[in-house]
Formats: C-alpha cells, structure tokens, sequence
C-alpha cells in the first residue's frame, strides 16, 4: 500500500514529527510505501523511510494546494495538518476554531482581535471547514474523546467516521533510567525537603503557566519550588520559588527530580508531556481542556480541574498531591495505566484504519 503523510513545516523537538518518524517507520517495516509531503525545512536525513516531497509553500492554503496537485492517485493519504482534501485527517492538534475560541477568554481583547485577523489563521479556519463540514476528509483520526466529541459538534461530521486512537509513548518512555534521584535533585539545587513541581511545555500562555505561578503563590509550604520547562514568555513573579530551566533534551531527568507535574493547559488535544510523567509515576494535575485527562482518575492518578483559571482549585489540587505519602502510594497505579499508551498501539490502530480506507 502506498500512504501518503502529510505535515506541514519541521521543528526537531517536535511532538508531530517523532510521530511521523515513528510511523515512517513502522510503515515501511510492514512492507508499505511511505511518502511525505512537507516543506523544504524537513531534513533530507530526518526522512530515510521513503521519497520526501518538499513544498516552498508560504502559506496554510497555498501547501494545501500544491498536495492536491501533487498527490499521486494511487495513495491512501492521511494528513496530519489542515489541507484541502485526503483519505484520513488525523485531528492531532485538534479544532483550531475551539483554540482560538478559548485563547479569547485568557488574553487581552486587542490581541484577540488581531490574532481573527490574521491570514494565516483565516486560511486554518477554512481548511479546517474543508475537511470536517464539505467532506474533505473521508475518516477522521482523534487523539481523545474530546476532539471527536468537538469535531461532531462543531462541524456535524459523521461520528462512524471518526476513531479514537490515543497518542503513545515509545518503549524508553517506560524505563526508569538508573539515575539517582539525589544526583539530579543536587544539580538542581533542590535540598531533600524541596517538593519540585514540573511543568513543561512551549507557547505558555497555552500551557497556562501564569495560572500555575499563581497557585505556587497560594501555597503555605515553604518548600515547594517550580521547575518550568519549554520557551515562552516569561511571566511575571517576584518569587525564588519559580526556576526557568529552558528547553530541555533529556526530560526523563527532571520525570526523575520532580514530586508532581502540574500542566494547566487552557487547551490540549492530548499533551505527551501528561503521559511521559505519568509513565514515571508522577501524579498529574491538569485540565479537563486536556484530552488526556479522560485516561486518568482524579484523585487517584493527580487531580483534573475544569478551568485553566482556577487557580482555587489549581492551589487545592496541589495542596493535596504535597503529601510524600499520597504520592508514593500514588506511584505505581500512575505508572501502571500509562503502560497501556504505548506507539506500538498507537500505530497498529492507525494501520487498521487506513487498511479500511483502501
């Protein structure tokens, strides 16, 4: 089977792009052909699986374009970006209407107002209509309940046409690395007594990290530090409880050093970051705006607010995750159900479903 692969741009920490290599990957081990279609930035040598078709497309529409003109007839294409038309859309970055939509509540309206100006995302918003309202996507692949629930309600598009297939974490991202906890506390500077929350993301105002530096601000225990990871712009805040680490290559680390992950996310399909602390046993305080929150139990496995801007509940949740005892008791059942989110799994349902679209 030839399978076209549609992503539009390349960043090296991207979360999008190990997918697509992962897949690559997976795919031509099962004997498939796998083609990608993506802009000139994607390295040559980041894509060994299969021809790589570049685009010098400047804009969302206008690589929609060149892919409906490139595009081979003889391919089952699943794109993971916005684009005229194609076999599977897999909704990864889920519904950029309902983004743009709850960014509104979160900052101030002059930039609200530029941001529905803006041509880039005025071409999102038709694309995104393409696929899910005129038909422009045969199947559509979901990374939670969240988006397929979003996707029907906002566009009407077939619920038998959508499946949920949740993201997955590679096999490393279930091994605990022999590193000790007190070597990495160390060069942290955190002292024994320290309860480090992590956070971890980029493009924070998404993230919420201005929500999480307000619940640390609440907070009693003196002892309790906030490790922030990722770019973005720096928030605000006269405390020395908050350090900006920057981006970071070896995450497992900090998964080691950390007490608590905490991820306010004011919207997020399904955020690999809630998964990868998981994996480590981490309790993981997020939102239910996070498609990954439906894999987890509050209470049991971290707590899940219904707003990024509740900062009451945000300071509560954390409150209680504070306790040494609730969170190694914690440990192993955290552990234990991101075992079941693996890419292997990932991938065989992905393949199931373009196997159907043949």
């Amino acid at each position: 089977m030839k399978i076209g692969l549609v992503r539009r741009g390349f960043s090296p920490t991207g979360g999008a792009e190990s997918y697509l290599k992962r897949l690559g990957r997976a795919l031509t081990d099962a004997g498939h052909q796998a083609i990608l279609y993506s802009t000139r930035d994607w390295p040559r040598a980041e894509w060994p699986f299969g021809p790589l078709i570049p685009s010098d497309a400047s804009s969302p529409l206008r690589f929609a374009k060149q892919i409906q003109d490139s595009r081979q007839p003889d391919q089952i294409l699943l794109s993971l970006d916005r684009i005229l038309r194609c076999d599977c859309y897999r909704a990864g970055d889920g519904l950029h209407k309902l983004w743009l939509e709850h960014r509104v509540a979160h900052e101030p309206g002059w930039r609200a107002f530029f941001r529905f100006a803006n041509r880039k995302h005025t071409e999102l918003l038709e694309l995104e209509r393409n696929l899910l309202q005129r038909g422009g996507a045969r199947h559509v692949i979901a990374n939670s309940r969240m988006v397929q629930k979003e996707i029907i309600h906002e566009f009407a598009y077939p619920k038998d046409n959508i499946t949920v297939v949740y993201n997955g974490l590679p096999d490393i991202g279930f091994e605990r690395k022999p590193q000790s906890r007190a070597d990495v506390r160390r060069a942290l500077d955190l002292r024994e007594q320290d309860v480090a929350l992590l956070f971890a993301g980029s493009g924070w105002n998404r993230k919420g990290l201005k929500y999480a530096i307000q619940a640390l601000g609440r907070i009693a225990n003196p002892n309790v530090r906030l490790l922030v990871v990722g770019t973005g712009h720096k928030q605000r805040q006269n405390s020395n409880k908050v350090r900006f680490l920057g981006p970071v290559t070896n995450m497992q680390s900090l998964y080691v050093a950390a007490d608590i992950f905490v991820l306010p996310t004011v919207y997020d399909p399904f955020s690999n970051a809630c998964l990868e602390a998981l994996s480590q046993g981490l309790p993981v305080i997020t939102t239910a705006t996070n498609g990954f929150s439906e894999i987890i139990a509050s209470g049991v496995h971290g707590a899940v607010i219904e707003r990024a801007d509740d900062v009451d509940a945000l300071h509560q949740a954390i409150e209680k995750w504070i306790d040494p005892e609730r969170r190694e008791s914690a440990r192993e059942q955290c552990a234990e159900i991101a075992r079941g989110y693996t890419i292997q799994r990932n991938v065989q349902e992905t393949l199931a479903v373009l196997e159907k679209l043949k």
